[in-house]
């Protein structure tokens, strides 16, 4: 089973881009964040010709998230269960693949920095916490669950210094303040692996390169998008590896896939 993790940064404007890599890839299941759109302008016409299903969680403008699918998908949770949100973040479904049923979900983790005109506003970061407690009570729960669990997506959160170019200027950064870092830990107390770390121990992995400067052609990115993955998964792991082609295409994200292979 071959699962990627895309944070697209709005569908409509990469679908091109997103059916290119579609059909060149071919992955079994994909998780998307950011498609910045609701259910009626989405673009499923265009997903179905490229062989997927798809079940979205929509927001006009920001945020939004969806499963694409070879197979059928059978939706979960809409949201984090018990935490009321009107931001869509988080999609998790039932999806049966060569026989095995794989419980995945796509997770848009909030930012958390202030705005521009206001850096004393903590609103944001205070959010940003509360959703992550609510995510890993809820992973409690998927933790208990026998076959394969795949949790992907945008994290916003860089875990260690080695995964960003250089962790200097990020200091204070709600990506990656303490309080953040430590509450990610809880993924792997909770039996729950880092795959791309996994399998490459040492090697940057990042995931996202933004628009500025020479970032991409200078390799200044870092590591925000992930799959964490329970243990009856981490069994079935094969590879895992960062797709950096999408990156330098025309009109490309800010992100690239990840993309991970199961037994």
């Amino acid at each position: 089973m071959k699962i990627a993790t895309y944070n697209i940064n709005s569908i409509n404007a990469r679908i091109e881009n997103l059916c290119t890599w579609l059909r060149s890839e071919s992955p079994d299941i994909v998780l998307l964040q950011e498609i910045k759109t609701e259910f009626n302008s989405f673009p499923f016409f265009e997903i179905q010709s490229c062989g997927y299903n798809a079940s979205i969680l929509g927001q006009k403008s920001y945020n939004g998230v969806a499963i694409l699918s070879r197979e059928k998908i059978k939706i979960i949770h809409e949201n984090l269960p018990s935490f009321a949100d009107d931001q869509s973040r988080y999609l998790e479904a039932d999806i049966s693949v060569n026989g095995t049923v794989f419980r995945v979900a796509s997770v848009y983790l909030p930012n958390g920095n202030p705005p521009y005109n206001n850096s004393n506003d903590n609103s944001k970061f205070e959010y940003k916490l509360k959703w992550m407690d609510a995510f890993i009570s809820h992973i409690k729960e998927l933790s208990t669950l026998p076959y394969p669990v795949i949790i992907g997506g945008d994290f916003n959160v860089i875990m260690t210094e080695k995964d960003v170019y250089d962790p200097k200027p990020f200091i204070g950064n709600a990506l990656f303040r303490p309080e953040v870092r430590e509450k990610i830990q809880n993924l792997a107390f909770l039996g729950f692996f880092d795959v791309f770390r996994t399998l490459h121990p040492t090697e940057n992995g990042y995931t996202f390169w933004d628009y500025t400067a020479n970032s991409l052609n200078a390799d200044f990115g870092m590591r925000i998008d992930y799959f964490f993955a329970s243990a009856p998964a981490v069994d079935r792991l094969t590879d895992c590896h960062v797709d950096k082609a999408p990156r330098y295409s025309d009109k490309p994200s800010d992100h690239t896939p990840l993309i991970a292979e199961f037994l």
